[in-house]
């Protein structure tokens, strides 16, 4: 059986962006410069969904579908000068949206499971005290269960 995997790239559409102050420049689909030199920490830069409203959003999902029984890597491709701090927070939501519980990953790479209530998710891209960066991708790929 062959493990699922997801790359998640920044479209070009500014809704859900964090845009007051902000020099973005799309270079490539997997090549996205961010600059922001007034931003504070904890800002929700960019966010990402399982499922929209498209009528409301006038976005698509660009997130999988994933589900309680599985667990998950999840790799960043984010480059920050200096490695400054990029935190990417997945929001797990219940069927009437009320957040079911959530996961920070720190690093490049990290394991999770969302919780079996999980009906959708948001990935958000957090500042956590950087002023620019290159954002290329992140991968959310399937670990393959022990036999």
């Amino acid at each position: 059986m062959e493990k699922a995997s997801w790359t998640i790239f920044w479209n070009e559409y500014s809704s859900d962006t964090y845009l007051y102050g902000s020099e973005i420049e799309f270079v490539a689909r997997n090549e996205v410069h961010f600059k922001n030199d007034l931003m504070p920490p904890g800002t929700v830069i960019k966010q990402w969904y399982s499922l929209t409203n498209y009528q409301a959003q006038r976005i698509e999902p660009s997130l999988p579908i994933i589900d309680g029984e599985s667990r998950y890597r999840i790799k960043v491709n984010v480059e920050t000068p200096d490695n400054q701090g990029c935190l990417i927070r997945l929001v797990f939501l219940d069927r009437y949206e009320r957040e079911a519980g959530d996961f920070t990953v720190r690093g490049k790479e990290a394991e999770f499971s969302c919780p079996l209530k999980t009906y959708s998710y948001k990935m958000q891209l957090i500042n956590a005290g950087m002023k620019e960066f290159t954002y290329h991708s992140v991968t959310i790929e399937e670990i393959e269960k022990q036999k």
